[in-house]
């Protein structure tokens, strides 16, 4: 069976060490392992990155720049075959696996713009004879560590700006779907990148505490569960490092009794179920304001639930494919129960879902749950699955209130038509990141990617500018040329050539 193995500068040196099962969830069965890395492969790592990334670093911004161009090239040429082998592990259909991939190519894109995101600042005669700048410096070595939902995109976000900026990177992606990744940092290499500037290690646990703990990786990216992410952040942070971790989420929709119902129905069919629900950009929380909303809302939704296809990755027609594998259809078909536990009303029960012919995939069918209640559980965890539940609210403070004080903030959006509601609502709630009428606010690539509470730790969002920032460290220096022409006029124990020339700092002249 195909062993699915490293990417590290100078050869794998392959060993018979632990592997993990890759499966096919359409089948529900076992098509590869991959191997596990150990503290020793990500030693070997980061060796070869500090033998690759001065050089790298040393040359011009815009060289760099033309690799990302020749990788984005490669990319889309190999855009269809990429696809088919994201589906084939993570289980999204075609269609969202190529939109996984191309958000990661929108990253790159801004990427080869680089080399004017790293210009400095400069001021001339900040004091007498005294000129003051600063400069962008790489970071020296980064690492990103990436989950499951996203094997494209996510590993772009987070090499695409960390290369552009002088970086090596080192990947430790998800060992459920790890193909893609390896893929790509091969496409990187043929693109033009130095060995050992693209590396990926991986692995589980240990080998995410060696990234943590090693002296010489400077910066760490991660993207995952909230417990997780703020286990790595004050892991890597005590180790000194520079730290972004981005977690988990329960992003609500609210719908105000003036929106358009039937763009609100359309937009959550996409945004609740699309790529079952495996996405922290998800929106698994409908707010309806008003009873007579939520009683239209209900009633335009469960039709349209009942429309859409579940499917094989590769059936054309499907809405959306399998969840990963079994411990996560479980653990999705067990917050289902829990929610009907708690007192929600079940108007939709997508357990027990079985496609004829692939009876052993992990497939869950569209779940609807109404009458959900802020202080449910289920309501308060995130539950990664096709699974939509309306809370409803009595008026557009609760609306307000709700995304608020829920745990997560990373994304929301409110349907309306009222610009001043809109207005009050963008300014009002507490959640990093607002769409108006857009269901998935997920920024473009030259905005930042990043929601609050405890869906990001760190200060530093992800891609655009903000990313810039993060994978690079601000040099400033402070510079005067004496007049030459002083020396001439010095008495004999150079006392006035002393005094003409003695250094005042720029705030004090």
């Amino acid at each position: 069976m195909r062993v699915i193995d490293h990417v590290i500068a100078g050869g794998n040196q392959a060993t018979d060490g632990a592997t993990g099962a890759v499966f096919d969830p359409n089948r529900g069965e076992v098509q590869a392992h991959v191997r596990l890395g150990t503290a020793a492969d990500l030693d070997r790592a980061v060796a070869a990155a500090q033998a690759a990334q001065p050089g790298w670093a040393a040359t011009n911004p815009q060289k760099r720049a033309r690799v990302l161009f020749a990788f984005k090239q490669l990319v889309e040429a190999n855009m269809a075959e990429l696809a088919e082998l994201l589906s084939s592990e993570h289980g999204k259909v075609i269609a969202d696996a190529k939109g996984d991939i191309q958000r990661g190519l929108d990253v790159i894109e801004f990427a080869c713009g680089v080399p004017h995101l790293l210009k400095g600042d400069y001021t001339q005669g900040a004091g007498p004879g005294i000129d003051v700048y600063s400069m962008r410096v790489p970071m020296g070595i980064g690492a990103g560590i990436t989950p499951f939902n996203f094997p494209a995109m996510i590993p772009m976000w987070m090499f695409g700006v960390a290369i552009a900026c002088g970086n090596a990177f080192i990947l430790k992606p998800s060992e459920r779907d790890p193909s893609v990744p390896v893929r790509l940092a091969r496409l990187m290499l043929e693109a033009g990148a130095p060995e050992g500037i693209l590396q990926v290690v991986h692995g589980d646990k240990t080998v995410v505490d060696a990234i943590l703990d090693h002296p010489a990786i400077g910066a760490v990216s991660f993207v995952g569960s909230s417990d997780i992410a703020h286990y790595v952040y004050r892991r890597g942070v005590a180790a000194g490092k520079r730290v972004q971790a981005m977690g988990g989420a329960k992003n609500h929709g609210i719908v105000m009794p003036d929106a358009d119902l039937d763009q609100v129905v359309a937009d959550l069919a996409g945004a609740a179920f699309g790529s079952a629900g495996e996405r922290c950009m998800a929106l698994p929380v409908v707010v309806p304001v008003g009873d007579r909303t939520a009683e239209a809302l209900r009633e335009k939704l469960i039709p349209a639930i009942a429309g859409l296809r579940v499917g094989v990755s590769t059936d054309a027609e499907a809405h959306y494919g399998p969840v990963v594998n079994a411990q996560h259809k479980a653990r999705v078909e067990g917050w289902i129960a829990r929610g009907v536990e708690e007192g929600a009303e079940l108007v939709v029960d997508g357990r027990g879902f079985s496609l004829q012919g692939h009876e052993r995939g992990f497939f869950i069918g569209p779940t609807l749950l109404d009458h959900v209640t802020p202080q449910m559980e289920s309501y308060r965890e995130e539950i990664f699955g096709p699974v939509l539940q309306i809370v409803r609210a009595p008026d557009f403070e609760t609306a307000v209130r709700l995304p608020s004080e829920h745990q997560y903030g990373n994304g929301v959006a409110i349907f309306t038509r009222n610009g001043h509601a809109a207005r009050e609502f963008a300014a009002r709630v507490n959640v990093g990141m607002v769409g108006i009428n857009v269901p998935i606010p997920v920024p473009v690539a030259y905005h930042s990617f990043g929601g609050w509470k405890r869906s990001a730790f760190g200060d530093v969002n992800q891609h655009g500018e903000e990313g810039v920032r993060f994978w690079t460290r601000v040099k400033t220096i402070t510079q005067r040329w004496p007049d030459g022409s002083a020396t001439g006029s010095q008495a004999e124990d150079g006392a006035a050539a002393r005094t003409q020339d003695a250094f005042v700092i720029p705030t004090m002249g």
